[in-house]
């Protein structure tokens, strides 16, 4: 596991413009309802109107608590802000999914702010996911793969090495 807290499994996503990432998103967060998870939101950037129009569109069967999720943005990175939207949120008897989203600061500081918040807390169900703009982190991706237990993409949670062919090759060398 990539993450020293056990108490949290990292995976990592990639996409190319907010619709992509409403599009991925959306299947995946339906599913996660269906297992009665809970899925918090931490995004530098508002995706809500994506999220509504495609939601209208498609015919998902958890329409109304996916649009009770928080797709606004949230402008700080201070740990205080985090906690407090954690305390609030965070479900102890449920899998709890945390989405990031975000400029490379923004996603580096708030994972930061969650494992603080986890490793004082007593919560064992955490799943952070982090979502990476491609052309923004084109030339990190093997530094991002690294720092990630698994991950997400259209077909859902999948081995690192089931999506970037070679992978495991390159970190065994």
């Amino acid at each position: 596991m990539k993450n020293e807290n056990n108490n949290i499994k990292k995976l990592c996503s990639f996409y190319v413009s907010d619709w992509h990432l409403a599009t991925m998103l959306l299947p995946y967060i339906n599913r996660q309802v269906d297992e009665n998870a809970k899925v918090i939101t931490i995004l530098e950037h508002d995706i809500q109107e994506n999220i509504k129009t495609l939601v209208q569109k498609l015919n998902l069967k958890n329409e109304k608590e996916i649009l009770e999720i928080r797709w606004t943005n949230i402008n700080s990175k201070k740990y205080d802000d985090i906690q407090s939207l954690l305390k609030k949120e965070i479900k102890k008897s449920k899998e709890n999914i945390i989405l990031i989203n975000g400029h490379r600061d923004y996603i580096k500081k708030n994972n930061a702010n969650v494992e603080k918040w986890v490793k004082k807390s007593d919560f064992k169900k955490i799943k952070i996911i982090n979502f990476f703009e491609v052309t923004e982190f084109n030339n990190n991706i093997m530094e991002i793969l690294d720092a990630h237990d698994r991950i997400l993409n259209t077909s859902g949670e999948r081995e690192i090495s089931e999506v970037f062919e070679g992978y495991a090759k390159e970190k065994a060398n």
